[in-house]
């Protein structure tokens, strides 16, 4: 018994170090891509862009956000907005942005055709079609960026190999436990998963806030018709982009989005749709996260270990190597003001994103909005609830 113990907490106090591993290499991806990013000359390359914005529903900050796309230092560019219906609560503060700006090209749309499940790329499917220029710049209605944001995530473009370039976010959060959460897990650790992989095996997806590509390379993976059933459509429109030989990049430029106030359930809901996305996207990889999460594994470690002095030295590791790994990623690189005030939301966020890993196998159903939908090898299907008598 004594030996089949001794084993048992070998094995478990060198995998706890896996995630220790996974912080470092977090860490130097990190300082190689700003570096590199920062290093760089920003040319000159400035065609016509058509600004893609599928919206739904309004945040805390839609008009301030759909405004800063108003004031780019960029010499010729459209913005299109597009709609369910014309009932959304988003149209009068889109018709007012309009009115304060009448120098930009501006245009509402909606009524789009419902290809698929995903009612925002068929919003998608319907600006494309709309838009006069071959770059085509999407991004989400509760996106704000800065004024050099057209020409940062453009200037690649004088690449033709270049098919799409994607970009990260910090947040801008209400004051709520959920909201700030959200915020803090995607600077803190989420981009530095994208980062190792830009290192390791370059960029093979898109990020969903902010995603710039062109005509020609939409047409080459069917458009955004052949997404249209897809929840995890900006994965999809990099991934797609890549295997059709096109360079996908991640941008220096962030963007900002906002994180609104939730209920505990909403706050669940959502980070278990995410989780649940990313494993039926990629379930090799999502099954390795569970050996990048040093939470668990540090107290397993320390319950295991044959000493307090072990037992504390994996706790401390963890905190030293994940508060370091969030600064650098998140406060340093990225500039998350949110996840600079409350980098001690750290260890609670990590107990809860593991705790959704585990619920993530529970069932292939989300929601999202108002529907409720099964993921069934990457599509989306509705689920419609009984009819009542």
């Amino acid at each position: 018994m004594n030996l089949h113990f001794s084993l048992w907490r070998s094995a478990i106090l060198i995998l706890a170090l896996a995630p220790l591993a996974y912080y470092l290499i977090g860490m130097l991806a990190a300082v190689r891509f700003f570096r590199r990013e920062r290093g760089k000359k920003l040319s000159d390359f400035t065609p016509p862009v058509s600004l893609l914005k599928p919206v739904r529903g309004v945040d805390f900050a839609s008009y301030e956000n759909f405004t800063s796309f108003c004031l780019q230092d960029y010499p010729d560019y459209e913005i299109l907005f597009c709609v369910n219906r014309l009932s959304d609560p988003a149209v009068p503060l889109i018709q007012q942005v309009i009115a304060a700006h009448p120098e930009r090209r501006i245009r509402l749309l909606s009524g789009a055709e419902q290809i698929g499940s995903n009612r925002k790329v068929n919003n998608l499917v319907l600006l494309t079609q709309e838009a006069k220029h071959e770059i085509l710049v999407q991004s989400d209605g509760d996106v704000r960026v800065s004024p050099q944001y057209l020409r940062e995530v453009v200037a690649p473009f004088s690449n033709s190999s270049v098919g799409a370039v994607s970009c990260f976010y910090r947040g801008i959060a209400q004051k709520n436990l959920g909201a700030e959460l959200e915020a803090v897990g995607a600077a803190s650790d989420f981009f530095a998963g994208a980062m190792v992989a830009d290192w390791k095996e370059g960029v093979t997806f898109a990020l969903g806030a902010s995603v710039a590509t062109t005509k020609t390379w939409l047409k080459k993976i069917g458009g955004y018709r052949a997404l249209t059933n897809l929840l995890a459509d900006d994965y999809e429109l990099g991934n797609r982009i890549h295997k059709a030989g096109g360079k996908v990049l991640l941008s220096r430029e962030p963007v900002w989005t906002m994180y609104s106030a939730q209920t505990a359930r909403g706050f669940w809901q959502h980070q278990v749709r995410w989780a649940r996305t990313v494993r039926l996207c990629r379930p090799a990889a999502f099954m390795a996260l569970l050996f990048t999460q040093g939470l668990p594994w540090a107290i397993l470690a320390a319950a295991v270990a044959p000493n307090l002095a072990v037992s504390m030295g994996y706790l401390f590791a963890y905190m030293l190597f994940r508060f370091s790994m969030a600064w650098i990623v998140g406060v340093w690189g990225i500039g998350d003001q949110v996840l600079r005030r409350n980098l001690w939301l750290i260890p609670l966020r990590d107990a809860l994103h593991f705790a959704v890993w585990f619920a993530s196998f529970t069932s292939n159903r989300v929601t999202w909005g108002e529907s409720e939908f099964l993921l069934k090898d990457g599509q989306m299907i509705e689920v419609h609830p009984p009819v009542r008598s």
